[in-house]
């Protein structure tokens, strides 16, 4: 995707092109009141590595009574994480998993050739009001990998890997790097992690990833003599040695990146895919509804309801 830096202020010109390729501003949805910003995939960039998907839910504040319910949905040929800083989330899927999420745990979900979950904010959160932060994104998997086995796994904040000093307190969520790793197999080269920023802070990129890029969270960062505030991607050129700076409030960032996949990805409704033919196949098989021989099942314990297909 080619781009006239002219045209966008946010866009870095000049010698920051050497160390930014791309600037990404998320876009605001609104999924019934509850306020999503997407900032990937983008009409700059569909991936960072194999990171196709990447939301910031919230943060969102809920009276007594109120939550969000994501009801029953199928996912082909990904993985999910869901990553929170604030609030539960209560997941279940087709695979029998009943697994509550709290901030600085990971869920990973393996869909492959199919698999339908639910989250939600239930039982006794609901109870008193309550609020929801945090990051739910997907990693397309690699084209040989895409119709393995659906699977789940719950990684525990304190099975994760942290790292502080020189005002620096980093979180590594997924994969490998600054010589430490995730116990948790990955289907191709990855790297995910938090990192909260003091005041004037600065941070190295990984650079033995090909794909790297930074989320502002919270508070701003300076790179290649210019400022972004929160709800900005900036992606990197590889190869580049590069490193942000927290600003004079300090900073709050997500990091992410990996291998280049071997090539773009079809994606429909919740459905990513190296071929059109997959995607037409998963849409027919949910929107046939053979929960009990088909390919999609429902998750036990939450099977009264679910999201049925886009007509488009």
């Amino acid at each position: 995707m080619s781009w006239n830096p002219i045209l966008d202020p946010q866009v870095p010109i000049g010698d920051q092109v050497d160390a930014i390729e791309t600037v990404i501003v998320p876009r605001a949805r609104d999924i019934g009141g509850f306020e999503v910003r997407r900032a990937l995939p983008s009409a700059r960039r569909q991936m960072v590595g194999p990171f196709i998907f990447f939301d910031q839910m919230g943060p969102a504040e809920f009276l007594t009574g109120e939550g969000i319910d994501v009801r029953p949905h199928p996912h082909i040929g990904l993985g999910t994480v869901t990553y929170l800083l604030k609030g539960r989330l209560h997941h279940r899927d087709s695979l029998g998993t009943d697994q509550w999420i709290e901030p600085g745990a990971v869920n990973w979900m393996l869909a492959g050739q199919g698999i339908t979950h639910s989250e939600r904010t239930d039982g006794e959160v609901r109870k008193t009001p309550h609020s929801l932060f945090g990051l739910q994104t997907w990693l397309a998997l690699p084209e040989g990998q895409e119709e393995d086995a659906a699977a789940f796994v719950h990684v525990g904040r304190e099975e994760l890997p942290e790292l502080e000093g020189e005002g620096k307190a980093v979180r590594l969520i997924l994969g490998q790097a600054w010589g430490e790793k995730v116990g948790l197999r990955m289907p191709s080269e990855v790297f995910y992690a938090d990192a909260r920023l003091a005041p004037g802070a600065a941070i190295p990129l990984p650079d033995d990833h090909e794909d790297r890029g930074v989320y502002v969270l919270d508070g701003a960062v300076t790179s290649g003599g210019q400022s972004f505030e929160a709800g900005r991607m900036l992606v990197f050129r590889p190869g580049d040695k590069v490193s942000v700076r927290a600003g004079a409030q300090g900073a709050r960032i997500m990091l992410l990146g990996g291998a280049t996949m071997e090539g773009p990805r079809f994606i429909w409704w919740n459905f990513v895919a190296s071929s059109r033919e997959k995607i037409e196949a998963a849409k027919e098989a949910w929107r046939a509804g053979d929960w009990q021989h088909g390919r999609f099942r429902l998750p036990p314990g939450d099977d009264a309801e679910f999201i049925p297909a886009p007509d488009r």
